[in-house]
């Protein structure tokens, strides 16, 4: 990644992913403090679904190495991640 409008982009989608997340942290703290069982789901849903990146993204590292191009793929993860935490903001502002 050596063109300088992309480590920009890529730098504006981790800025934009950062907000985010602080939308996401707040909103699940909230409903977890609520220690219903809508509460249980949540915490349920939060794991599972950090684990599932976890594993796509390692997917995406291996394959990224085994090409030989392990540089290019941190805004490849950047979007992945803002997608998850983008679709997770909507459904809990809801």
């Amino acid at each position: 990644m050596n063109d300088p409008l992309a480590w920009f982009e890529t730098g504006l989608a981790m800025t934009r992913l950062g907000m985010d997340m602080q939308v996401v942290i707040t909103e699940r703290l909230t409903r977890l403090a609520r220690g219903d069982a809508a509460a249980g789901v949540e915490a349920m849903r939060m794991v599972t679904e950090k684990t599932l990146a976890l594993g796509e993204v390692n997917a995406r590292l291996m394959k990224a190495a085994a090409a030989g191009r392990l540089g290019a793929v941190g805004p490849e993860i950047v979007a992945l991640y803002g997608a998850k935490v983008r679709a997770n903001r909507k459904r809990l502002k809801r």
